[in-house]
């Protein structure tokens, strides 16, 4: 059974292009289906039935998964075994009618312009090559709407000061080329002149462009430890993750007048319905301005 399951993980990664991450995501969760059906004496696909798979979404609701990552689940055993149905292990999936459960949309968390401001202003009440590099992480990420995992993943070659833009690899290994503003071609200018050599050791090759105290790429954990630490010092009280200052790009992007094209364009979505979330946050904002514009509203 786990010959199909590495099969199936490595059409996702050769033919549909997917992420690391999301193949991780997919390993974990069939794994865990083989699991089930191991438990239920179940030695192939072949003999899967609909009620074990009913069972196996039934284990999900007892463990106490949220309804967003059954849903994650489900759609991945639905996948899989539409792939074996593709693969001849299987005539029919017994997936068809496994249901998901209903999660409702949750709009992205936006930080306000001045709570930005002082996030990104954080790093420089010391100057080190630690606070430089922070200072031109947080700035280019604020500036592209870059995912976590793309910034950390840039190399200093990526970089084009003299153009004002970032090369970006996204999902799908996906190219993309972002511009930024000069607060952000300043801060990451001085971090790569005057920063980034103190992390090297002598004689280094190492090619990404942030990088940790051992001069190797940092990851995204370490940047999430650190945007913890300035959002602390930033007295920021909602919750600050890496994806809040991409949420943040888009909403303020929109609310200045960028569009809805030109937005999906920067962030890397692949369906403009991914981008579309970003149009409640706007409409909030809009009907804030109605009701203190209007006569009748306020």
């Amino acid at each position: 059974m786990k010959q199909q399951i590495d099969a199936y993980l490595n059409h996702l990664a050769v033919e549909r292009g997917l992420s690391g991450n999301t193949i991780m995501a997919y390993r974990n969760d069939l794994y865990a289906l083989q699991q089930h059906m191991d438990s239920r004496g179940r030695s192939d696909w072949p003999r899967v039935t609909t009620d074990d798979l009913a069972d196996f979404a039934l284990a999900l609701q007892e463990k106490g998964y949220s309804e967003t990552t059954r849903a994650r689940k489900t759609a991945a055993v639905r996948s899989f075994f539409a792939f074996l149905v593709d693969d001849r292990v299987i005539d029919d999936s017994p997936a068809v009618e496994l249901s998901a459960p209903k999660i409702g949309r949750s709009l992205p968390n936006a930080l306000t312009e001045d709570e930005v401001v002082r996030l990104l202003d954080a790093p420089m009440a010391v100057d080190t090559p630690e606070s430089r590099r922070d200072k031109a992480m947080l700035e280019l990420l604020y500036a592209t709407g870059m995912r976590v995992s793309e910034l950390v993943s840039l190399k200093v070659s990526d970089a084009n000061l003299s153009g004002g833009f970032v090369r970006c690899i996204g999902k799908g290994n996906k190219e993309r080329l972002i511009p930024f503003h000069e607060q952000a071609m300043d801060a990451l200018e001085f971090y790569i002149d005057e920063g980034r050599d103190s992390f090297l050791s002598n004689n280094s090759k190492e090619q990404a462009l942030f990088l940790n105290r051992r001069g190797e790429q940092l990851t995204r954990q370490g940047f999430w430890l650190i945007l913890k630490e300035y959002a602390r010092k930033a007295n920021i009280s909602s919750p600050v993750t890496p994806h809040t200052l991409r949420h943040s790009f888009a909403t303020h992007m929109l609310r200045g007048g960028a569009s809805l094209r030109q937005v999906q364009e920067f962030l890397g979505h692949a369906s403009i319905a991914s981008t579309q979330i970003y149009t409640h946050l706007t409409d909030d904002h809009l009907r804030e301005q109605f009701e203190e514009a209007h006569p009748r509203g306020r």
